[in-house]
């Protein structure tokens, strides 16, 4: 257990990491499963919101700007964990990680998109994507939980004395 505490920040980080890493050729290359899912299937939904181009290239929400913030927030955690002393960094990038996933597992959910991916020849993910972003999101708050010491501080004096046990705030 105490090698868990120590550094299950470690696990949790590589895993996000690993996710928001290893898709990054799909949204910078412009493979045709992102095109589908960007252009094909969130950008007509956005235009019949009165929103077009909003996930085509260039758009607010395109592949590569979304491949960015991924790449982004998967350098704070990495960094934020191999420094010692700079645990804010680590919590920047999870921070950063739960706002773009959150958006992803929206978009699954509330969008055409749907949980399962159905691609352009009819074949369907099962789901996989949807359940790598469930497990980014589960990894990105548990690694903030752990991390709550630093965010905490910057919470104004009240609200910290509620969030954590009186345990953790005695001086000694």
């Amino acid at each position: 257990m105490n090698w868990l505490r120590r550094h299950g920040h470690w696990l949790l980080t590589l895993y996000i990491a690993f996710v928001f890493i290893q898709s990054l050729f799909f949204k910078f290359s412009g493979s045709p499963e992102t095109v589908y899912i960007f252009q094909g299937k969130l950008d007509p939904w956005a235009a019949s919101l009165g929103l077009p181009g909003l996930f085509a290239p260039g758009g607010l929400f395109s592949a590569r700007v979304v491949g960015t913030f991924e790449l982004i927030a998967s350098v704070l955690l990495i960094a934020g964990a191999a420094m010692t002393g700079r645990r804010w960094v680590q919590v920047a990038g999870a921070a950063m990680a739960l706002g773009v996933i959150s958006g992803a597992i929206f978009f699954h959910l509330f969008t055409p998109l749907g949980v399962a991916v159905v691609n352009t020849d009819g074949s369907s993910d099962g789901g996989e994507l949807f359940i790598l972003a469930c497990g980014v999101w589960l990894a990105s708050a548990a690694l903030l939980w752990l991390r709550r010491e630093v965010w905490l501080a910057w919470m104004p004096g009240r609200v910290r004395r509620t969030a954590l046990p009186q345990t953790t705030l005695r001086r000694g």
